[in-house]
């Protein structure tokens, strides 16, 4: 398993967290940024992130930002990405699950650490059921397919 892992300025420390927490378990990431608390721009680190998934070069993305949920809306203007904003893990799970997510988005002024790494693991080793799911799926590439 490969990610492409993510963050402004407000989820840098969180990230980094979560990227210990990655190397602990032995799994690949590449960091696309950003590397200090100094201010950026989140739809910047969430355009690369989620083109990166998208082309195929990565299994799934990690974003972060204050709030997770301005890097999760920069993301989902990719076509093909289906980024969640999960703060538990039954939301991480269910994100694989039944929507297929590629990109778990995370605020770090919501959750702390720990909770952080187990929404990663919930996230990371949780299936698409497929089925009915992929049907929803389905209608959201329709949907996406609307907008060329």
């Amino acid at each position: 398993m490969k990610l492409a892992i993510g963050a402004d300025h407000a989820g840098f420390r969180l990230k980094e967290a979560v990227k210990k927490h990655l190397d602990k378990r032995g799994i690949e990431y590449k960091d696309f940024g950003t590397y200090s608390e100094e201010s950026c721009d989140y739809p910047d680190i969430a355009r690369d992130v989620a083109v990166a998934v998208k082309n195929g070069e990565f299994d799934f993305g990690i974003l972060i930002c204050g709030t997770g949920i301005g890097i999760s809306i920069a993301a989902n203007k990719i076509k093909g990405i289906r980024a969640a904003l999960c703060h538990d893990t039954f939301s991480a799970k269910a994100a694989r699950a039944h929507n297929n997510a590629n990109i778990l988005a995370m605020g770090a002024r919501v959750i702390g650490e720990g909770l952080a790494c187990e929404i990663v693991d919930s996230f990371l080793s949780a299936q698409f059921e497929g089925g009915r799911h992929q049907r929803r799926v389905d209608k959201i590439h329709e949907i996406e397919d609307m907008q060329d």
